[in-house]
């Protein structure tokens, strides 16, 4: 039996998890938070990555959890209403889409689960060094622990250290989409029911909301800030990202102000550059890297869930087809998934692009005629083949 460490317990790690696991693989599966993460944007899981999920055994209790939604309303500087919606939602689209729009921290819950007690969890730690040969991957982790694994799987996210310590500096396959953008809980002082409310800052794409969520107990706040160059910021600095996002929204309207008040007591605060991540191969030798690590969409795709799900479904899906060979798996595994993570991807920048237009013809701007792709091609382009 092949050992597998997997690094990141978000999502695209535990659905790797359950299918390594029922293909017969030994799989430990390292995070560095003490325990699962709480909090989180709403997600979506589209497309193909339903098909996953129903073939995991998990779809009715993802709907089961999914985020409820009436719809929503875009307010002005003064908290006017401007225009409202029953049909579609800023983060979850159209309501009558069978697309399951949930939360980060339930589905990673419910996939999990599902990867069942077979799985050896570390956390509090995390892989500070790698070291190959034609046995195995010598893991040496921050807790001083060593160990060696058959393979190693990066699922760390866009700023994955795995990534860092195999194929270089995060700079070489890192480009920022010009935003910023901070989510966090907080409490539902505003006492929606079921809705969301975004207000977009004059003569700016962006701006924030909020969304009720638990039952109408809380809400998930969304802010964000345009900058056309990278910050240069300490990811694991929470106090000082939570300064940078005060900074940029000072003397904001509608709520802002109230809503960056309680971003300081946020203990699930997250806050990172919209950003994605290209690269021309995503395995070197026996480490290979699974969703954002290797292939961020952005929130401007809306994919990054789905493409995680449905990567760790081909990934562990060419390791059983290739009876653990990992040279064929992983060169079978970009084959199957290289047009369907380009296409999302791009996506990001007409999603991009299309915001944009619409604010530049709202400031009475000449604007340029954009070819803008269908969403729901893109999203349903994928093709869950049978391992």
């Amino acid at each position: 039996m092949k050992n597998v460490l997997i690094s990141g317990a978000s999502i695209g790690g535990p659905a790797l998890a359950y299918w390594l696991r029922r293909y017969g693989f030994g799989v430990t599966v390292v995070e560095v938070a003490p325990g699962p993460r709480a909090g989180g944007q709403a997600i979506d899981v589209r497309g193909p990555a339903l098909e996953v999920a129903e073939r995991m055994g998990v779809l009715d209790r993802i709907r089961e959890h999914r985020v409820e939604m009436r719809g929503m309303s875009m307010v002005d500087g003064d908290g006017n209403e401007l225009y409202r919606s029953e049909e579609y939602t800023v983060t979850g689209g159209d309501l009558d889409s069978p697309d399951v729009e949930i939360l980060r921290d339930d589905l990673s819950r419910i996939l999990t689960e599902a990867a069942g007690d077979g799985v050896e969890y570390l956390y509090g730690d995390s892989i500070a060094g790698l070291e190959q040969d034609g046995d195995g991957v010598r893991v040496i982790f921050h807790s001083g622990l060593i160990r060696t694994f058959d393979l190693v799987v990066g699922a760390d996210g866009a700023h994955s250290a795995t990534r860092r310590l195999v194929f270089g500096p995060e700079k070489d396959y890192l480009t920022h989409l010009g935003t910023y953008l901070a989510v966090w809980t907080a409490p539902n002082f505003l006492g929606l029911d079921r809705w969301q409310v975004f207000h977009q800052v004059p003569g700016s794409s962006w701006g924030g909301g909020v969304m009720s969520v638990r039952g109408n107990e809380e809400v998930r706040v969304y802010l964000g800030f345009e900058s056309e160059r990278p910050i240069e910021y300490d990811h694991r600095d929470t106090a000082a990202q939570k300064k940078i996002m005060a900074d940029a929204l000072a003397g904001g309207g509608w709520v802002l102000p109230e809503l960056v008040e309680t971003m300081w007591d946020a203990p699930d605060f997250h806050f990172d550059s919209m950003a994605q991540i290209r690269m021309d191969s995503w395995s070197k030798g026996r480490v290979v890297l699974l969703g954002d690590a290797g292939y961020c969409g952005s929130p401007l795709s809306g994919q990054g869930t789905s493409m995680a799900m449905v990567g760790a479904y081909v990934l562990a899906g060419e390791l059983k087809a290739a009876g653990g060979d990992h040279r064929a798996a992983f060169a079978n595994y970009e084959k199957e998934l290289r047009g369907y993570v380009a296409a999302n991807q791009e996506l990001a920048l007409t999603n991009k692009a299309r915001v944009e237009a619409q604010r530049n013809a709202e400031m009475g701007a000449e604007t340029e005629v954009v070819d803008f792709q269908d969403f729901g091609e893109i999203v349903g382009s994928f093709t869950v083949r049978d391992y």
